[in-house]
């Protein structure tokens, strides 16, 4: 998403919209710092960045769809390094009286140094974009979800090392997770195979920038096809919020379940990522979600500390790297 903003050509915002938005290697650092940041913790259940480096510092949580991990990886992640947050829903702003989101966003401008927003239109996100002076995170849209696919990469790279070169499937629908998938496979270097049925494809825009920029990503429909050299395979529900579940559509998806059958398809050591929530016995099964295949709790985790990173590059300066280095 490339938007014009107001912000002078001097003082450059850092906004996170979508993966194609940022180079290789500042994706790579926001990685690193994330898992450095994740390293300093003394105390699993009260990981805190010593330096508190994000002291004084706002976010602002606007949530028009309901939120687990997006929200609790900004707000808890803020909180560890220093910093305060406010959770807005537009319900409860004047958003939901009429006010615009030219002037919502000029407010919220004055009072935050940060806006992460979860909503049902992609308009929406870049209206607030266009008319804010403050960073706008992308926490999700009907169109990507850039902040789980850092996530996804952190936990890959946990488990088995270096991505690039790697192998990942994806099966089902090719909604918002999987076109933000695409993006991080062009940006850090791994392959791509996307098994969907026809009618539920990617975006073609998403797929034409891939190709452009040289990506190695297939879309084929059939999912023994897409998990046979894959080193990782990633599903997403098949009933997203934005979508309308019905018996066509599960119907459609029926064949694009992960099961153990499928999962014997692909090379042993083959991982099993699920953005969550996930509904057991549509497009994962019991057996397969509860495997050692299976890093969903990690890569839940890791939310955290990926956003952890993310926020310290929005907000932390020229020097936000240093960030990841012990006080």
């Amino acid at each position: 998403m490339t938007i014009q903003t107001n912000a002078s050509a001097h003082t450059p915002i850092r906004h996170f919209l979508d993966l194609r938005d940022l180079d290789s290697a500042t994706l790579r650092d926001i990685i690193d710092v994330g898992r450095a940041v994740k390293a300093m913790q003394n105390n699993r259940r009260a990981p805190m960045h010593p330096a508190h480096p994000l002291a004084g510092r706002t976010l602002g949580l606007m949530l028009s769809k309901p939120s687990t991990r997006t929200r609790l990886s900004f707000e808890v992640g803020m909180r560890q390094l220093g910093g305060d947050v406010s959770v807005l829903s537009p319900s409860d702003m004047q958003i939901g009286r009429g006010e615009s989101l030219a002037d919502t966003a000029r407010v919220l401008s004055r009072f935050l140094d940060v806006l992460v927003v979860r909503t049902g239109e992609t308009d929406m996100l870049g209206e607030l974009v266009r008319w804010s002076s403050i960073p706008v995170v992308n926490g999700l849209t009907p169109d990507s979800h850039p902040v789980q696919i850092l996530a996804d990469i952190m936990t890959y790279e946990e488990h088995r090392g270096p991505v690039a070169g790697s192998h990942w499937a994806w099966i089902g629908d090719g909604n918002n997770v999987a076109a933000s998938l695409i993006e991080g496979a062009v940006r850090f270097g791994f392959s791509l195979t996307l098994a969907t049925p026809e009618s539920m494809k990617p975006r073609q825009d998403v797929l034409d920038w891939a190709r452009a920029e040289g990506g190695n990503i297939r879309l084929v429909h059939d999912p023994i096809e897409a998990v046979r050299e894959a080193g990782c395979i990633v599903t997403d529900t098949w009933t997203s919020m934005s979508d309308e579940e019905s018996a066509v559509r599960l119907n459609t998806l029926r064949p694009f379940q992960v099961n153990t059958a499928l999962m014997q398809k692909a090379p042993g050591g083959a991982l099993f990522m699920h953005c969550l929530p996930a509904h057991i016995g549509e497009e994962v099964t019991e057996d397969v979600f509860e495997s050692p295949a299976s890093v969903v709790f990690d890569e839940a985790e890791n939310r955290l500390h990926a956003q952890k990173g993310l926020l310290l590059w929005v907000l932390g300066g020229e020097n936000w790297r240093d960030f990841g280095s012990p006080a």
